[in-house]
């Protein structure tokens, strides 16, 4: 039985480790088939690939795809941040590579706004912020919450992440980048698989089911949304029973992954959580912009 693992990070993006390094730890692991699934990128696929094969494991090219869904709340539009795993994708497709183009751009702006907001407050550049990053890596908030962590500030990520980075925090700023729909019919144009990462994690058991966003994942099903990662470690239990109730609804595919960032990104293991061969099949028969190798 294969130990399948569909979303990792490598330093491409706002991983720890090079994409040699996930795949060597994903062999320590144990896990048999891994996605690498970098942030709004397919630059770590070429070193993944020749990685998994010196290894003897299964590299599956995805990407993690940064959107937006715009959702009329009390007669306000809110921005929510949707990261779409997208697998298999043909990343020279036109239109899709301009779209990554695109969401790259506004991941910087993103990030040198909260910069300047941070900067207010303490003594901190843009330019502290790229020296954690590799060059031409995705630039996203870790390596804010890094440049946090070396000036002392806080421990960990999770720390910075806790209040310098919160969503609720002084200094966020919102993500205004591709609406999820577009993304959603883009990753199918492109020949991939569009698939929700870890959705609805600041559920608890009070919510009650009717305050659930449901028209909000049956327009991005209409869409194409073909999965929902359901099994990660930030999904808490009440959204997962929600979530696989509507994925049976709509005969969806629906997967279990890590996340991983690096023993010394998150606390995400890899092979935590997994996806089935049953629905890994389903990826693979859909997906035809680029292909695993096996």
């Amino acid at each position: 039985m294969s130990i399948i693992d569909l979303h990792s990070h490598s330093t491409r993006s706002d991983g720890k480790e090079s994409p040699t390094e996930v795949f060597e730890h994903a062999a320590a692991a144990g896990v048999n088939i891994l996605a690498l699934t970098d942030h709004d990128t397919v630059k770590g696929w070429p070193e993944a690939a020749e990685a998994a094969q010196k290894l003897g494991l299964g590299f599956v090219p995805g990407i993690e795809v940064t959107s937006v869904a715009r959702v009329q709340q009390e007669g306000r539009q809110r921005l929510i941040s949707v990261h779409l795993l997208a697998y298999l994708p043909d990343p020279n497709h036109k239109a899709f590579h301009k779209m990554l183009g695109d969401t790259l751009t506004t991941r910087e702006a993103r990030g040198k706004s909260i910069v300047d907001r941070l900067a207010e407050d303490i003594d901190i550049t843009w330019e502290m912020v790229l020296g954690h990053l590799e060059e031409g890596a995705t630039i996203g908030r870790p390596a804010i919450a890094d440049t946090l962590v070396t000036m002392g500030l806080v421990q960990n990520r999770s720390a910075a992440f806790d209040y310098y980075l919160s969503t609720d925090g002084p200094y966020f700023v919102s993500h205004d980048t591709v609406d999820v729909v577009e993304a959603i019919e883009l990753i199918i144009k492109s020949g991939g698989v569009p698939v929700i990462a870890h959705p609805l994690t600041h559920v608890t058991e009070e919510t009650n089911s009717e305050d659930l966003p449901r028209e909000h994942f049956e327009l991005m099903i209409d869409a194409g949304l073909m999965g929902f990662e359901v099994f990660h470690r930030d999904v808490p239990e009440p959204a997962r029973n929600w979530l696989l109730d509507l994925a049976n609804k709509h005969e969806l595919i629906v997967t279990g992954s890590s996340d991983y960032h690096g023993i010394h990104g998150k606390p995400n293991r890899l092979g935590e959580n997994t996806t089935s061969s049953e629905m890994f099949e389903r990826i693979l028969s859909a997906g035809n912009g680029s292909q695993a190798l096996l």
